[in-house]
């Protein structure tokens, strides 16, 4: 299971407008506090209409090379992790790619989708190839507008949500101790339609429907169902992990989640037995920013000085398909 790849660098952007609970609270006409109540999001930040994830994916990854000391001729793959969209075709990553200037170069760029956990499937299947030695250097991006598919009719699907993105770089030269231990992805598909935005594909597109197209743009979860099977598979997957890892809970320096929700959060601590100080906890200031979420925390943390290199994390979470992945690493 190990892998012999180092995190060279991270690098994550938010959008312009900061968005408080409180003035969301006025504008739809909500109690006051209610919107914090529901989420326990205090504020995140929403993408303006100039501000699209290839731009802003663009300018995490300027942010993650500037960190690394690397320029664009450095990297020889770049991979879109983002869960939603900028349009139908083409991907996210050429997308990107043009918006960074990569067209010299003609690197390889294309995406990973696997929702809220598309960091972690990067990681988990590209570490492979660098194993083997398609790619020395590997720049990753999350960029997610999850704001534009918010109904704001059904709070508990809305209040927890933010835009953002991220970036990382992954490199299999001169690791010096770094390592991916163990990596894990499973899907429960009984809860594929838990968490779901019908539209965006030709199965509910407008020449093949005889209903309203709007309403499918929007944004649907079931939290409880999504909660209830979660919490089911979450102890063995999270035991399981540490096994192949070679790891116990107590060897984990930092846990960094994608930032699902607070009861997520909250539930990870208590079932896992967790110190919550040594939980990236970020959610109350940005949200769910979906695929963007977990690369943000860990730069974040990264950047604050919380990790450090030699330490072990864990990073773990969810995503809709119902799926949860996990990677251990020593950083």
């Amino acid at each position: 299971m190990k892998r012999a790849v180092k995190i060279l660098a991270t690098g994550h952007v938010l959008p312009r407008q900061e968005v408080l609970s409180k003035d969301l609270d006025k504008q739809l006409g909500l109690p006051q506090g209610k919107l914090e109540a529901v989420g326990g999001v205090s504020k995140r930040y929403f993408a303006a209409k100039d501000e699209y994830a290839a731009k802003l994916a663009a300018a995490a990854a300027k942010q993650a090379l500037d960190a690394a000391g690397l320029t664009l001729a450095d990297i020889d793959c770049l991979v879109a992790t983002s869960a939603t969209m900028d349009q139908g075709m083409p991907s996210n990553a050429a997308l990107i790619h043009a918006e960074m200037g990569f067209s010299e170069f003609a690197i390889p760029a294309f995406d990973i989708n696997a929702s809220c956990l598309g960091f972690l499937a990067a990681l988990d299947s590209l570490t492979w190839m660098m194993t083997a030695g398609a790619y020395k250097r590997i720049l990753l991006v999350a960029a997610d507008l999850a704001s534009c598919g918010l109904n704001w009719n059904h709070l508990e699907s809305s209040a927890i949500f933010g835009d953002g993105a991220a970036a990382a770089i992954l490199s299999s030269e001169n690791t010096q101790g770094s390592q991916i231990l163990a990596s894990s992805l499973r899907t429960y598909s009984e809860g594929a339609h838990f968490c779901e935005i019908l539209a965006g594909g030709s199965r509910f597109h407008p020449s093949r429907i005889d209903q309203e197209f709007a309403p499918l743009t929007k944004f649907h979860m079931d939290g409880k169902k999504v909660f209830k099977l979660a919490s089911q598979h979450m102890p063995d997957f999270t035991a399981k992990l540490l096994k192949d890892a070679g790891k116990s809970l107590q060897d984990i320096d930092w846990f960094v989640p994608h930032q699902a929700s607070q009861l997520a959060l909250h539930h990870l601590t208590k079932r896992l037995n967790v110190n919550p100080e040594k939980v990236v906890n970020i959610f109350a200031n940005y949200g769910n920013q979906v695929a963007a979420s977990l690369p943000t925390a860990l730069d974040i943390a990264i950047k604050d000085g919380r990790i450090q290199r030699g330490h072990t994390l864990m990073l773990i979470g969810t995503g809709a398909g119902l799926s949860i992945g996990g990677v251990v690493l020593e950083y």
